[in-house]
């Protein structure tokens, strides 16, 4: 059973699809927020969070019909409740600490992203920089907002829009 119709199957109430699901989808939602933030307690809240807004709201889930997966709908909850989180921790006390730079070893959501965004278009986005990269996948592969990816990234809005920027044009000039 995929994990389309284990949401369709949640939205009905079922707890044993809503366990199924948590058991495929929690492990690489971890891995992706621990990427974002290295702060275990806000990691742990967010996947709260989010599985519990998966549980209430699954009947949102719009699903294939308009292009969406549900591991992108999931994904899409969780980043913006990492945001919320990185905001509340703002407004109380100091910034969340960042994730540490990525290692030379190539991470799992640099593998997997690898296997979704195949060809030219692929290897125009791994021959990015880093800090380019990151801000086109918040926002184009992640749907997140300028302000979204500026919280989530610990960056001024100014600078996501130039790295913004900077990326498309770069993208443009590797695909021409």
């Amino acid at each position: 059973m995929d994990e389309e119709r284990l949401v369709r199957l949640v939205a009905k109430g079922d707890r044993a699809a809503f366990e199924e699901l948590y058991r495929r989808t929690s492990p690489w939602m971890v891995v992706r927020l621990r990427r974002r933030c290295v702060d275990e307690q806000i990691v742990a809240e967010v996947m709260q969070e989010t599985y519990l807004a998966v549980w209430r709201a699954a009947g949102a889930f719009a699903g294939t019909a308009v292009g969406g997966t549900a591991t992108g709908w999931l994904w899409t909850i969780a980043a913006r409740r990492l945001v919320d989180a990185f905001r509340r921790r703002a407004h109380h006390a100091e910034p969340p600490p960042t994730a540490a730079p990525p290692e030379v070893a190539p991470a799992a959501e640099e593998l997997a992203l690898a296997e979704t965004v195949g060809g030219d278009v692929g290897d125009a986005l791994r021959s990015l920089a880093p800090e380019l990269r990151q801000v086109l996948q918040a926002m184009v592969l992640d749907g997140l907002s300028v302000r979204e990816t500026a919280v989530l990234l610990g960056l001024p809005e100014g600078t996501v829009k130039t790295r913004a920027r900077r990326a498309r044009i770069e993208m443009r000039r590797a695909l021409a």
